[in-house]
């Protein structure tokens, strides 16, 4: 989660929405994420709204605590279910992210999953993931997960180089997030990803190669690459700024997406969105999926995000201050901001346009429509989908997509 969060109007001490958020609600998933925010050091790169040990030392006492951490967020549950009255919804994604999910005790992840099971249920052949860090997790932990309900993980993997995992500040020892990838399949789990980064500097096309060729080896089913994004505030900035390290340019960026998206073609892995592939249909994240589909989703924990039926709120960011409202009866919500038509049409076309689908054009404005014709002619949406009323990147155009979407929501 970000870990500066936007103004908003103030969020009810009760956490109740206006009416209007739950109009048609059952015509739309209901998603779950849990955020556990602690680390056991923190990434160079990092800007999320995550704690070390050393940073919660002395502020928040025993309520930042992580030995407790599963039960206070059980107790935000529980104030979804009073928010959400009877809307009779099964849950059909839970996402456990961070942070750094796996330095909680597996019983813990599972008890977190079984406060939001009894509050509501799941979906038949509902995905339930987590993200786990590739040191902190062995073949009785895996075991325990499974055994607990969760059907889908996503290791860390980042690079392959030990000297790019330096700059990164990453811990892990190369070959580790593979190595994982066979123990998760032994403990049985049906779904897993390898999140890699590509840019980081001092990385070479080489090294990026030898990463990819191991994730593809290990034999994950998903695949995400992300460019590096270097984040004002971080460490990894502040030693490119002292000039400790080089920056990595944007044409860098672009070779190194197009080198992944060869290699993985050829290992037999599909996009569905511009930075993540996987080998079936069934592989892909559903989560993340709802997220770009503008799906209602609950995000319990600190910093946490949620949103329904155009309402969207955003949790305060320290653990200690979260868990002293949820100890009072209040809601942890820090602020919120109801989405206007047009809030939602131009979040549509910024999410959609990512995915494999494409958006549909007749989102567009009369401004919109002209940039994409002129898209189409320069090679950045494809023909045939333009023909059936849908915008859909070609490769040339997920390389500028963040340009290409600008001029469309005009």
């Amino acid at each position: 989660m970000p870990s500066v969060l936007p103004d908003g109007e103030t969020v009810p001490e009760d956490g109740s929405l206006p009416p209007s958020a739950l109009h048609g609600a059952g015509d739309r998933p209901l998603a779950f994420y849990l955020h556990v925010p602690y680390c056991a050091t923190r990434c160079g790169y990092c800007d999320f709204n995550t704690y070390t040990a050393t940073e919660l030392r002395g502020s928040g006492g025993v309520l930042a605590s992580r030995d407790n951490y599963a039960a206070t967020l059980a107790d935000e549950v529980r104030l979804a279910r009073k928010v959400l009255g009877d809307d009779p919804r099964p849950v059909r994604t839970l996402f456990v992210g961070g942070g750094t999910p796996t330095l909680l005790a597996a019983a813990d992840l599972v008890s977190m999953l079984d406060a939001v099971r009894q509050e509501f249920g799941f979906a038949d052949g509902a995905e339930i993931t987590t993200e786990a860090n590739p040191e902190s997790v062995g073949p009785e932990y895996l075991a325990e997960l499974r055994e607990g309900g969760f059907n889908r993980i996503s290791f860390g993997m980042q690079s392959a180089k030990q000297h790019v995992l330096k700059i990164l500040d990453r811990t892990h020892t190369p070959g580790r997030p593979e190595a994982c990838v066979a123990e998760a399949r032994a403990a049985g789990f049906e779904h897993v990803n390898l999140d890699l980064i590509y840019g980081t500097p001092g990385e070479s096309d080489d090294d990026w190669r030898a990463s990819l060729t191991a994730a593809v080896g290990a034999g994950p089913d998903h695949i995400s690459a992300y460019a590096l994004i270097v984040e004002e505030g971080t460490q990894l900035a502040r030693r490119i700024r002292r000039g400790e390290v080089p920056m990595t340019d944007d044409d860098v960026h672009a070779d190194r997406y197009l080198i992944a998206d060869s290699l993985l073609a050829e290992a037999g892995y599909s996009w569905y969105e511009v930075s993540n592939w996987a080998t079936t249909e069934a592989g892909r994240c559903l989560h993340n999926e709802l997220y770009w589909r503008g799906a209602d989703w609950w995000g319990a924990g600190p910093g946490a995000h949620s949103h329904v039926g155009g309402v969207r709120w955003w949790n305060v960011k320290h653990p200690g201050a979260y868990a002293a409202a949820l100890a009072q009866g209040r809601s942890p919500g820090a602020g919120r901001e109801l989405l206007s038509p047009e809030d939602r049409r131009v979040e549509r076309i910024l999410l959609e346009l990512r995915l494999r689908d494409g958006v549909p054009l007749s989102l567009l404005r009369p401004a919109g429509r002209a940039a994409s014709r002129e898209a189409l002619a320069g090679g950045l949406l494809d023909e045939a989908s333009y023909a059936a009323g849908r915008g859909v990147l070609t490769l040339r155009g997920r390389l500028l997509a963040d340009a290409v979407v600008r001029d469309l929501v005009d």
